[in-house]
């Protein structure tokens, strides 16, 4: 397993030529000397990819997965590298939660945050950072919302820029919900009437990628703009409820709690398949499924059917949880747009650990010089001079 591994970083490393230039410059300025950066991100290939090269910039890491996400082998990988790996797969949330307050008793200087979850500890702990970078849409919702007033660090938001929205959340959530739905439930999408939840970047993804290999999708969106947006593109487009009626398959992809809920769950038609892509696992509201259910039958890796007291059957994907990182072998986004997204992860840290007393507390985008930058190589990387 651990050759196996050691491959896959191979694969994956030479991939990812953005971040690769980058360690290489980091090794010679050292960014990160005398730092400890603590970590709550997906565990895997390409995240170990960035992690490495925040080594080499001379870090100190403690990094934790999120819930459910974990590649175990990745995380042996990267305590055989020198970093503090921390969780598995089979955590349970309360284990998840104890990774993290350990990530936070190392008392880091810098946080990279997925979903908020260390920037909301370190807050209630009165811990002392110089700022730090957050990876989701679902995190600078808790920034910009009920965490503000407290926020008294800066915090590059990664989602805030326009290359993650085009590159990452369009086009790899995209390939990668597609590649996801194939992969765990062997079926064709062609011909089956998919409700995508939200017209956000990763809806917009999702729902193109998918009308684009045959499926008939519609999209529920309560945003007047981006519901507008949705109807130029050519899709239906209502709320849930109306929507959800006639679905085979509904995913969503918006951030925010329980859209489909227990008014929804009473609406759905006999054999949906519910998914989720959201940072996390409360956009289906998976207690109100429990309490609707009479008998679980799991049916594979990470698919399990929900028979209703009425008879209905609902078929949920990984309990709720970001179905593409979920199940055998879990791929996520493609290796080139993690290498954007993560060439934005380590300059915006580098900005943070170099320049935190020039930025203002709080949520904000990445700096645009860096993005330019970024795009300019990125453009470069695919073969277009600029």
């Amino acid at each position: 397993m651990a050759d196996e591994t050691a491959r896959r970083m191979l694969w994956t490393s030479s991939n990812m030529a953005l971040l690769g230039r980058i360690a290489a410059e980091f090794e010679t300025t050292r960014p990160f000397a005398g730092r400890r950066i603590g970590v709550s991100l997906h565990l895997e290939v390409k995240t170990a990819t960035l992690l490495l090269a925040l080594k080499a910039g001379g870090a100190d890491i403690v990094a934790t997965g999120n819930y459910g996400t974990s590649q175990d082998d990745v995380v042996a990988y990267l305590n055989t590298e020198g970093i503090d790996a921390r969780g598995s797969k089979s955590d349970s949330l309360e284990r998840h939660l104890a990774h993290v307050e350990g990530v936070l008793d190392s008392d880091p200087d810098i946080l990279l945050d997925n979903g908020a979850d260390l920037v909301r500890r370190a807050i209630d702990r009165g811990s002392e950072v110089l700022g730090g970078t957050e990876e989701t849409t679902s995190g600078y919702n808790l920034l910009v919302g009920e965490l503000a007033p407290h926020v008294s660090f800066p915090v590059i938001v990664i989602n805030d820029s326009p290359l993650k929205a085009l590159v990452e959340n369009k086009h790899a959530v995209g390939q990668s919900t597609y590649e996801s739905f194939c992969r765990i439930t062997n079926l064709m999408p062609q011909g089956k009437r998919f409700m995508i939840v939200g017209y956000g970047w990763c809806g917009r993804g999702i729902a193109h990628y998918m009308r684009a290999n045959g499926a008939e999708v519609t999209v529920a969106e309560i945003d007047e703009i981006k519901a507008l947006e949705a109807a130029l593109d050519g899709f239906r487009v209502s709320d849930v409820a109306t929507l959800i009626v006639d679905a085979d398959v509904a995913i969503t992809a918006t951030g925010v709690d329980g859209v489909i809920g227990a008014r929804e769950l009473e609406l759905v038609p006999d054999g949906i398949l519910l998914a989720n892509t959201g940072h996390f696992d409360r956009e289906i509201d998976v207690p109100a499924l429990h309490a609707q259910t009479t008998e679980r039958i799991p049916l594979g890796d990470v698919l399990a059917r929900h028979v209703l007291t009425d008879g209905r059957t609902v078929d949920l994907i990984a309990d709720g949880r970001m179905f593409n990182l979920a199940g055998s072998r879990p791929k996520g986004n493609t290796i080139e747009s993690m290498d954007m997204g993560f060439a934005m992860q380590a300059r915006s840290l580098e900005r943070v650990a170099l320049a935190h007393g020039l930025l203002p507390r709080g949520a904000q985008p990445v700096p645009d010089d860096i993005n330019r930058a970024l795009a300019r190589e990125f453009t470069r990387q695919m073969g277009n001079p600029v």
